[in-house]
């Protein structure tokens, strides 16, 4: 079963609500940004040899409504002009340190 991926957790989460659920806001583009993301729903057990994939995208569409990478105040009424090209960056470095946690149980 080389190269075999099997989805365990999916989440959406928009970045428009990083700061307040309640006063939506832009992201500035080419800042670096924290999100911290609870799988609170996703209990799985890694085996020696596997691996973990995390992917990071801007839209998910056709499952979910499109994104119009463009701040609007309510994206079901983004008119096409406001539907633009997208570049997703996730920053590594020591000051920047990405990564992802998962408890060890045995």
């Amino acid at each position: 079963m080389s190269g075999y991926q099997l989805m365990i957790v999916d989440e959406i989460f928009r970045g428009r609500f990083s700061q307040s659920f309640e006063q939506p806001a832009p992201i500035v583009s080419g800042s670096v940004n924290e999100y911290v993301i609870d799988l609170h729903s996703g209990n799985h057990c890694f085996k020696k040899g596997h691996r973990v994939m995390v992917q990071v995208q801007s839209s998910w569409f056709p499952l979910y409504d499109r994104n119009p990478q463009k701040f609007v105040a309510n994206i079901f009424t983004a008119q096409p002009s406001d539907y633009q090209v997208a570049t997703q960056r996730v920053f590594e470095s020591a000051r920047y340190p990405s990564h992802v946690t998962l408890p060890v149980t045995k």
